[in-house]
């Protein structure tokens, strides 16, 4: 019987404080929970809160397309849409057109991609696959700096350096053996539309090699181990493993760093020459959107003078918009086919 009830399990109190430290802590858990009236309306001051930040974005969005329409409306009834599709600015005699200063915006938003592009998408690839350890951060950070640079800088800097430099030795060099082309034709001022191209490109860069650095350091190591697996070079396996799934990614800079473009106004205004005129030729003065409404908004005097660069801001606004579709459209291309080519 002794042996018996030794065997027993007997219920001792250090093997009670497990059981003890349980319930305090459930009872814990009990007094933090809210009770449930605080908690619905915590949760329906959340989502209302939520919807008021929502609703605040489109009612600012609705409120700048009121304020361009109605204030540009005396300019549409004035000329239409001729106003978009002809060359005349003429303050004194009241005759405006705004395609000078469409085209220039497209014009030197373009060149800027063409130049900032590769040299971006460059950086973003030594200094994710390439650049020794020691290098990265150095790099990274200094090509990070350039975005935080005001514009009236890039400016300044594009006056005393750049222009001189392009007046002395690019254009020069451009126009004596490219000058067949058109594009290269005319006096080497140095101001003009390559040099807002040439500006804006500088601006551009830091923003696209960011978002494709970070892109391509989201690409999975498994990725590179396994086309390196297969025999590939390291080009190769930059190319096919690496670049090939950033790309959309990359696009989504390509598009960001163009917004920038577009928009920018200081800079460019200080190298494009400001002139309302259409010339092939990159060497001739230009004129864009943003520069003609930073330009002129103080010195118009007339009604229909300031009709029409409020016109012109919603002109420009409605390229932004066009652009962001256009954007939507090829991010959609590009990445519509990634899962079906993955899983192939």
């Amino acid at each position: 019987m002794a042996n018996h009830a030794m065997g027993a399990p007997q219920l001792s109190g250090p093997e009670l404080v497990p059981n003890a430290e349980v319930s305090a802590n459930a009872q814990a858990r009990k007094a933090l929970l809210i009770p449930a009236k605080s908690s619905r309306w915590a949760d329906e001051g959340f989502h209302a809160a939520m919807w008021a930040c929502g609703a605040t974005v489109l009612l600012l969005v609705g409120l700048i397309i009121y304020e361009l329409v109605s204030k540009g409306a005396l300019a549409w009834h004035a000329f239409g849409w001729r106003f978009f599709l002809t060359h005349d600015w003429d303050p004194v005699n009241d005759r405006f057109g705004a395609l000078p200063f469409i085209y220039g915006t497209i014009v030197s938003s373009i060149l800027a991609l063409m130049i900032s592009v590769p040299l971006a998408v460059g950086v973003a690839v030594f200094i994710t696959e390439m650049s020794p350890r020691w290098v990265r951060g150095t790099l990274a950070f200094t090509t990070e700096l350039l975005a935080a640079i005001p514009s009236v800088i890039y400016g300044l800097w594009a006056i005393f350096i750049l222009v001189p430099l392009l007046r002395q030795y690019l254009e020069p060099f451009l126009a004596r053996y490219f000058g067949w082309t058109g594009l290269f034709e005319g006096p080497p001022y140095g101001i003009g539309m390559l040099a807002a191209g040439i500006i804006l490109a500088i601006m551009v860069i830091p923003i696209i090699s960011a978002i494709t650095r970070e892109v391509m350091t989201a690409v999975p190591q498994q990725q590179r181990e396994a086309v390196l697996a297969l025999g590939a070079t390291r080009w190769e396996m930059i190319r096919m493993g690496v670049l090939r799934n950033a790309r959309a990614g990359i696009v989504g800079g390509i598009i960001l760093g163009l917004g920038r473009a577009l928009g920018e106004t200081m800079a460019v205004t200080m190298v494009i020459g400001n002139r309302a005129e259409i010339a092939k030729s990159l060497f001739a003065p230009g004129y864009t959107m943003a520069s003609v409404i930073a330009n002129e908004f103080s010195e118009a005097t007339g009604d229909l003078y300031l009709s029409s660069l409020v016109q012109i801001g919603l002109a420009l606004f409605l390229v932004t918009i066009v652009v962001n579709i256009l954007a939507q459209l090829l991010v959609w291309t590009v990445t519509r086919g990634i899962p079906a080519r993955s899983n192939a």
